[in-house]
């Protein structure tokens, strides 16, 4: 899809793409609201500005929106789980152990913060990714959410990137 193609969307078509990309009703629609933008850059920016801007609950709407690490999404629009299982390629391509430390310690991050560990696991290898969420887990929820935040964010930018590229 172009940018062009984007601005001209309905205002319902343009939220439901926004919401394959992140998962956030309330950021779907600030974003769709600002159309049409001069070039990708403005969508980016107004993307992350409107992502920073979202209370906790937000946040947590977008975050369960995805499989967990190593998992493969089983429900969504078929550009979200294709995004999602490319995004992963590293952790199911992970030896026997590196899975089951992974599932380990994905159930130990969802009981600590009460949220699935979200990483952006585009380009790293299922051994990087858990040794992040090992990293993590020694956080303080009040530190951890704005990480994870973080990394919904960067995976967000590179599916407005994919959204754009098709």
């Amino acid at each position: 899809m172009t940018l062009g193609e984007f601005n001209l969307l309905p205002s319902a078509k343009a939220e439901a793409v926004l919401l394959d990309c992140c998962g956030c009703a309330r950021w779907a629609a600030s974003v769709s609201a600002l159309r049409p933008f001069a070039d990708a850059r403005s969508l980016f920016e107004a993307a992350d500005a409107h992502w920073r801007s979202l209370a906790r609950e937000d946040w947590l709407e977008a975050f369960s929106h995805h499989p967990q690490i190593g998992e493969k999404p089983s429900t969504g629009p078929e550009s979200h789980r294709r995004w999602a299982e490319g995004e992963q390629k590293g952790a199911r391509a992970a030896i026997e152990d590196v899975k089951t430390r992974m599932a380990q310690g994905n159930q130990s991050y969802y009981d600590k913060f009460g949220y699935i560990y979200i990483v952006c696991a585009t380009g790293k290898s299922a051994e990087e990714m858990l040794a992040l969420l090992e990293q993590r887990l020694q956080n303080d929820p009040a530190w951890e959410l704005p990480i994870a935040a973080e990394q919904q964010r960067q995976i967000t930018r590179l599916r407005l990137e994919k959204l754009l590229a098709t």
